[in-house]
């Protein structure tokens, strides 16, 4: 696996994982790679520094785990969010968490009744299959993805 640090051609940053190096070359000429602030297909490799794991103590004896020079200083505790994107998806799932049911793996069944009106409406979250989400919408139900999981199911 390498991992790149790309830009896409409105001058977005991000990084990405990848097989090997043929990979992103075969996916990027696909177009597959897109920009997650825009979506911009033009997608580049930048400049990149190597990460070297250091041993577990250094020449001077201090510790290893100590900070490196890949995380600065002034970094934020893992919890914060480190852009703006990150900050908006946290409030989305606080909002949808405060706001909505979770109903689980029932949610294609619950979605239907309520859309026919045999319990109250309501807003709900949960999980379904990809064939179920796609029987709702040919139903008529409004549905859509949301970009995380239960906390329950996170690591």
């Amino acid at each position: 696996m390498i991992r790149y640090a790309l830009k896409c051609a409105q001058g977005h940053g991000f990084e990405s994982w990848f097989q090997s190096a043929a990979a992103f070359d075969r996916l990027a000429e696909a177009g597959h790679i897109r920009c997650p602030d825009c979506g911009d297909a033009k997608v580049e490799k930048g400049l990149m520094a190597p990460q070297v794991r250091p041993n577990r103590t250094d020449a001077g004896g201090a510790d290893a785990g100590a900070q490196s020079p890949a995380a600065p200083a002034d970094a934020g505790p893992l919890s914060a969010p480190a852009t703006p994107q990150e900050a908006a998806l946290m409030a989305l799932r606080r909002h949808v968490e405060k706001t909505a049911d979770y109903v689980g793996g029932t949610f294609a069944a619950e979605a239907r009744r309520i859309h026919a009106g045999t319990v109250p409406e309501r807003p709900i979250w949960g999980e379904a299959r990809i064939d179920d989400a796609r029987a709702l919408i040919e139903e008529g139900i409004n549905v859509a993805p949301l970009p995380f999981r239960p906390t329950r199911k996170s690591n």
